[in-house]
């Protein structure tokens, strides 16, 4: 059991990952928003934020590269003033480009989206990245703030795979591999926290829904695919907020979760300059030693999880 204990711990100094840049972040609390392209391969997002409407011209970047230690992932050039930095002129007045009717994947929290003319596709997420984990309602403004993303991307999207399973003595676990073209997405290297240190390095965010923290979708926790793997795995255990690098209200000090519910939603940013996806599945629920049938699938939850290869996910596991 101590064991267990300080396993426990040290998920949690890793998994309470702070924010990390995703498909890529280009301002908070926007509506109202549009994209147009042009034939040279920019795009004017156009929205509105505290009652003043903003251009931002976007260019440079397109899908993701794959990670390699000491390189660079790709990254949007983005010039505030709707194109003045650029061109030195009010380009977004004569921004000539329209946008084409967005007929790809569906993706999450898409507020705009088109199809450009030479088929790739640009699209803006806005959605809750900055949820305090262990279920907290958000206290700041900061907390609360829907992040503003903007991805483009041709062919394939990344793939989140997911499953459960349970640990020990029947924790509940939900795991699986984050994919690009068949190549796992991973970085180098998290803070002490478990936030990424490279760019290369991505977050995906787990939220759990009418749960022990309440009614409706809460953020459970963080964390990262590993190295070089692109696995993940995360046990729903008691968390302490104060320690690990979770943000939490002043004053709460008492243990939280395990924050297991009715479902489960997976949220990974999106590599490069692609956009978020998401997978949300019903939780798997309590584990019954006495029926062959949740033992069964246990063991083959398990080997599942083995047949990635992933050392750090191995504890817990039953044996064979």
């Amino acid at each position: 059991m101590r064991r267990l204990v300080f396993i426990a711990a040290l998920f949690a100094a890793f998994a309470a990952a702070g924010s990390a840049s995703a498909a890529q972040l280009i301002d908070r609390s926007a509506t109202h928003v549009t994209i147009r392209t042009n034939t040279k391969g920019e795009a004017l997002l156009t929205y509105t934020k505290a009652g003043k409407v903003k251009h931002i011209l976007v260019w440079g970047a397109i899908n993701a590269a794959p990670p390699v230690a000491g390189q660079h992932q790709v990254k949007f050039s983005l010039d505030y003033a709707g194109g003045y930095g650029k061109y030195h002129t009010t380009y977004w007045k004569t921004f000539k480009g329209t946008c084409g009717k967005y007929d790809g994947p569906p993706i999450p929290n898409m507020v705009a989206a088109c199809k450009s003319f030479d088929g790739s596709y640009w699209a803006a997420q806005s959605w809750p990245q900055p949820l305090p984990d262990l279920g907290f309602t958000p206290w700041t403004p900061a907390l609360r703030a829907n992040w503003l993303e903007v991805s483009h991307w041709s062919g394939e999207l990344p793939t989140l795979e997911v499953h459960q399973g349970w640990v020990y003595s029947g924790f509940q676990q939900i795991f699986g591999r984050y994919m690009y073209k068949g190549q796992p997405i991973f970085g180098f290297g998290t803070t002490a926290v478990g936030a990424p240190t490279d760019n290369f390095g991505r977050l995906i965010y787990l939220d759990t829904h009418n749960s022990i923290y309440g009614p409706g979708w809460r953020r459970e926790n963080s964390f990262v695919p590993h190295n070089p793997t692109g696995a993940f795995c995360y046990g729903f255990y008691s968390f302490d907020p104060t320690k690990g690098g979770y943000k939490h209200p002043a004053g709460a000090t008492a243990k939280r979760g395990p924050g297991i519910g009715d479902e489960y939603r997976l949220t990974a940013s999106g590599t490069g300059v692609m956009p978020n996806i998401s997978v949300t599945v019903p939780a798997i629920g309590a584990y019954d030693a006495s029926n062959p049938d949740v033992v069964g699938q246990r063991k083959a939850s398990d080997a599942m999880l083995r047949s990635y290869g992933d050392k750090s996910c191995l504890a817990g596991l039953t044996s064979g």
